[in-house]
Parts: structure tokens; C-alpha cells; sequence
């Protein structure tokens, strides 16, 4: 819902396309395949899944940067603040403590 709104706010003009963009930064979830279990309703996903860790993040970051990469790095960054939220709101930790 997120990306949805931000797209639409944000890039009026090609929002579906930025959208879909978006949309793709949900395969960063395949590391949640290589986790055991592969789902923990109290696991918070931050600094736990290597997709989730500082470095990559720092990519995510930098992605923000060129504008041809812009739309992924936003569907990057959102998706991180949301998990961080998701273990703040769970859990009652930020990531970067």
C-alpha cells in the first residue's frame, strides 16, 4: 500500500510502471527461504537475513542516487523502514540501536 502511495503521489505520470518497480523490491525476501524456520512470527527480519543487513542497505541507499535506479532503491528503502518498524512494533527494537 505503501509503494502504491508513494508511487501515485510522486509519479503521477508513470506511477503503474514505478509501482511495478517497486513491487520488485519484494525479492529481497527470497533470504527468508534460507532462514530455519523459514517463517518466526517473533524473528524481526533486520540484521537476521543477509538480504537485511547494514551493506546491503547502504546499496539499497546508493540506488537512490541514479535516476534509473531511483524507483527500486524507493521500493528498497521502503521495504527496510517497514521491517524495521515491523521489529520496533513486535519486538520493541530499531535495527540501528
Amino acid at each position: 500500500m505503501i509503494p502504491l502511495l508513494f508511487a501515485i503521489g510522486f509519479y503521477r505520470k508513470t506511477w503503474s510502471r514505478t509501482y511495478s518497480i517497486m513491487l520488485i523490491a519484494l525479492v529481497i525476501d527470497i533470504d527468508h527461504v534460507f532462514a530455519s524456520p523459514m517463517y518466526d512470527p517473533t524473528r524481526c527480519s533486520m540484521g537476521f537475513h543477509p538480504l537485511h543487513t547494514i551493506i546491503p542497505i547502504l546499496i539499497y541507499v546508493s540506488a537512490l542516487l541514479p535516476s534509473k535506479t531511483r524507483a527500486l532503491g524507493i521500493g528498497l528503502c521502503i521495504h527496510m523502514i517497514l521491517d524495521s518498524t515491523d521489529c520496533y512494533v513486535n519486538g520493541g527494537i530499531w535495527y540501528f540501536e
